[in-house]
């Protein structure tokens, strides 16, 4: 099966606005494979039982996190390095007291192994059918939709305007919080469920 994909139109700052329209790939996921399905492929594999391999991965995932946890990048042969990554809590100054109270973990970073690159190999791409993500429509031609949409509707809510509107769940949550501030809409739900 090829990756399908589809194309995104890549921002523009204010010195950008008179030029060209650069568009970038974005992949659209052809499904998600569980632990569960990945066990069960590994032990087909090797001579472990599927419970062995259970608690490799148990063990895997407790060894890396510990190491992890003191700052040390952690190399997989075979799949790749992971490092943790730290961000601020706020913006820290020379002034700032207790400098290290305000650093969080962001996230762990992974950089994937050449031999996993090898594996996956040339890959197939196909540009999907179906574009994924949001229409340009302008506040007028929203405005116009839901007109004619509380025509036969009381309410609206954010999964029925994303699909009224051909939109993204971000977008369309985006959209909702500008009509509400404008006062068209009124927010009777809950704000990361609006109604």
């Amino acid at each position: 099966m090829a990756i399908q994909f589809d194309w995104y139109e890549n921002p523009k700052n204010s010195e950008q606005q008179g030029e060209k329209t650069i568009f970038h790939p974005r992949l659209r996921l052809n499904g998600k494979v569980s632990t569960a399905q990945l066990r069960a492929r590994i032990q087909k594999y090797c001579t472990l039982t599927e419970t062995d391999v259970v608690a490799v991965l148990d063990a895997l995932s407790h060894a890396m996190g510990e190491e992890l946890a003191e700052g040390k990048q952690v190399h997989l042969d075979g799949i790749g390095f992971f490092r943790p990554n730290l961000v601020s809590t706020e913006p820290v100054t020379e002034e700032t007291k207790r400098k290290s109270t305000k650093v969080k973990l962001k996230g762990i970073v992974y950089r994937p192994d050449q031999i996993l690159m090898d594996e996956v190999g040339k890959v197939k791409v196909q540009r999907t059918r179906f574009s994924f993500h949001s229409s340009k429509l302008a506040n007028e031609e929203i405005d116009a939709l839901l007109t004619e949409y509380f025509t036969t509707h009381d309410f609206v809510q954010r999964k029925s305007f994303q699909l009224l509107c051909g939109m993204t769940q971000t977008t369309a949550n985006r959209h909702l919080r500008r009509l509400c501030e404008e006062g068209k809409l009124i927010n009777v739900g809950l704000p990361k469920q609006p109604v």
